[in-house]
């Protein structure tokens, strides 16, 4: 069983061929289609993208000033990189995910311009939100994170400036991510 479990990407393929036998054998009360499949796929991105956003707010940000210097290493090193190659990309995915979902159920125009009806403005309103959130995480906090992380080349003063432009797009998506959450939910109940 340590072995199953201490291979990630074998528990995520045992994982997909269970979900995938649950689709098949629901297939009659819960039809398979685009839709789905892109909402199940949203839903699992999302998760791993806002999982990502509140764990580096809730847990890594206020952790590290008090990780001694010498252990820092191991968080920025190591740690940090891969948290930030899932949430970039969990915030990519849940984006194009959610878009996709609004072309194939024929909203996605009506959403982005508030023209729809009931809940189509409020799915618009969560799906703003979530392009702002994406657009800060690829074009403010990721570059910001290449030069505090050290993967790219900055001088100290750039790492220093880099901080708080991070810290402020990083806040300002947890900030978003309460209101945009409770869009996507309330549209999908009503």
């Amino acid at each position: 069983m340590a072995k199953l479990f201490g291979n990630l990407h074998l528990v995520l393929g045992i994982g997909l061929v269970a979900a995938i036998a649950v689709m098949v054998g629901f297939v009659d009360s819960a039809p398979i289609d685009g839709n789905s499949i892109f909402r199940w796929l949203h839903v699992f991105f999302g998760i791993v993208w806002i999982g990502l956003l509140y764990y580096l707010n809730f847990v890594q940000v206020p952790t590290m000033p008090k990780i001694p210097a010498e252990q820092k290493g191991a968080i920025t090193g190591h740690i940090a990189p891969r948290v930030f190659f899932f949430f970039r990309y969990g915030a990519l995915l849940t984006l194009l995910t959610g878009l996709a979902i609004s072309i194939v159920d024929g909203y996605g125009h009506a959403a982005l311009t508030f023209t729809g009806e009931g809940n189509v403005k409020l799915i618009g309103v969560g799906m703003w939100l979530a392009i702002v959130m994406a657009f800060n995480v690829w074009f403010i906090i990721w570059p910001a994170q290449k030069k505090i992380l050290g993967i790219v080349e900055a001088s100290a003063e750039e790492k220093a400036a880099a901080a708080p432009r991070a810290l402020i797009a990083s806040r300002t998506n947890l900030l978003l991510s309460l209101p945009m959450l409770y869009c996507m939910v309330s549209a999908n109940l009503g």
